[in-house]
């Protein structure tokens, strides 16, 4: 798949952008706070529904305008298609594929994109919401439906720790809360899918992230991906994911649903004491090592960083294995300036196979002349004519000559 136009109303500094991309590698080039970034964000945003520099979709709204509008017409097996998204400022989403309204969450079906930026080291190095959220986009970009499994999730969810809030409150005892097993049922029909898939999206990331790392480093440093379960016994919520920290370890060679009920009858009465339910996948996290070490807190910059970029490259590859829609827009924002000459013309030949690659760069001489071919520069929210961009690299050229 590839993106042949991007169109954004009101969007971040932008008040009107239009932007032609072409197969292949497409730069952006463009000193920091320019917009260079506004412009892969929107795409990575209408795959993901989300933005990789902000939690709050208010912040992707120009200031003083009521909505922003995403569009970007796309190319697959020949068949062109047009998506979009209009982010209210008050008010749900809407979505239009074709110009025929859908709902927002359904907008994975038809675009694909992996997004690399400096943020995504918090994936390795920080809190485990990061990385379940991680693991969570790439789910629903690989298997769609799930987004609605997630939603039913998190409404259960909710609706089960006002009942424990409730119950806190109140003094009630857990043999008297007999509604509170209606949202057991629910929390875990629901938590148990997400769970499994979670689980087999690890399994199945195991060997690319292995052969990204190698692509990118040089080196084979073993790393690996393990889930951390809360129904297992650990929860990386309480005290840097200890067991005594989430009570007694339920049988493993149970099923998810079974072990998911053992480990709320378990701790039913801490969550009565804490108004908060303790088990589940949002309690989850996935330990990454290298060499047998985690790599929070035993890795190097260097390292964490590589790991953070095979992991994406991984999730590329995984896609345009299982996708329908072909290889995803592979996405690298400000990610040269990172790495060093070498790691820079290994990343370079690492993404060369995929269809569309975007890259973003404060500047030029950071990007390998091989990812440069097709170059736009970006000032002051701007999107600059060929013909300023070729006489600015022409000028670049002449000053290196």
């Amino acid at each position: 798949m590839i993106v042949t136009h991007l169109n954004l109303s009101e969007y971040r500094n932008y008040a009107v952008a239009d932007v032609t991309f072409a197969p292949g590698a497409n730069l952006f080039v463009g000193r920091n706070g320019q917009g260079k970034t506004n412009l892969v964000e929107a795409l990575g945003y209408l795959s993901t529904l989300g933005s990789h520099r902000v939690s709050s979709d208010q912040a992707l709204i120009r200031a003083g305008a009521d909505a922003a509008v995403i569009r970007a017409r796309l190319q697959h097996n020949g068949r062109d298609l047009l998506a979009e998204v209009q982010i209210n400022r008050s008010g749900a989403n809407r979505a239009q594929v074709n110009r025929g309204q859908i709902k927002p969450r359904e907008l994975p079906r038809y675009f694909s994109s992996v997004l690399f930026a400096p943020e995504d080291l918090g994936i390795v190095r920080g809190d485990p919401s990061a990385r379940r959220r991680f693991f969570d986009q790439l789910l629903i970009l690989h298997t769609p439906r799930l987004a609605g499994v997630m939603g039913d999730y998190e409404r259960t969810l909710k609706q089960r720790n006002s009942l424990l809030k409730s119950a806190r409150t109140s003094g009630l005892k857990a043999n008297q809360l007999t509604t509170l097993e209606i949202w057991d049922d629910r929390l875990v029909v629901f938590g148990s899918e997400i769970i499994d898939e979670r689980v087999r999206l690890v399994h199945a990331l195991s060997q690319p992230i292995r052969d990204a790392y190698a692509s990118v480093v040089g080196d084979d440093h073993g790393p690996s991906l393990t889930p951390v379960l809360s129904i297992d016994g650990v929860d990386a919520e309480d005290n840097g994911a200890s067991e005594s920290a989430a009570g007694p370890v339920v049988p493993s060679d149970l099923s998810t649903a079974d072990r998911f009920r053992s480990a709320l009858a378990a701790r039913r009465k801490s969550e009565i004491e804490r108004g908060l339910t303790l088990v589940g996948p949002h309690r989850d996290d996935i330990l990454f090592e290298l060499n047998s070490l985690p790599v929070k807190g035993y890795a190097s910059h260097g390292e964490s960083w590589s790991f953070a970029l095979a992991l994406k490259l991984a999730s590329a590859e995984l896609l345009r294995q299982d996708s329908s829609l072909g290889d995803p827009v592979l996405i690298l924002d400000d990610v040269f300036a990172e790495l060093d000459a070498h790691r820079r013309a290994r990343l370079a030949a690492a993404v060369s196979s995929f269809e569309q690659v975007l890259i973003t760069a404060a500047v030029l001489a950071d990007v390998p002349e091989a990812l440069a071919a097709h170059t736009v520069h970006i000032e002051a929210g701007r999107i600059l004519p060929a013909a300023e961009t070729a006489a600015i690299v022409g000028d670049k050229a002449e000053a290196h000559g």
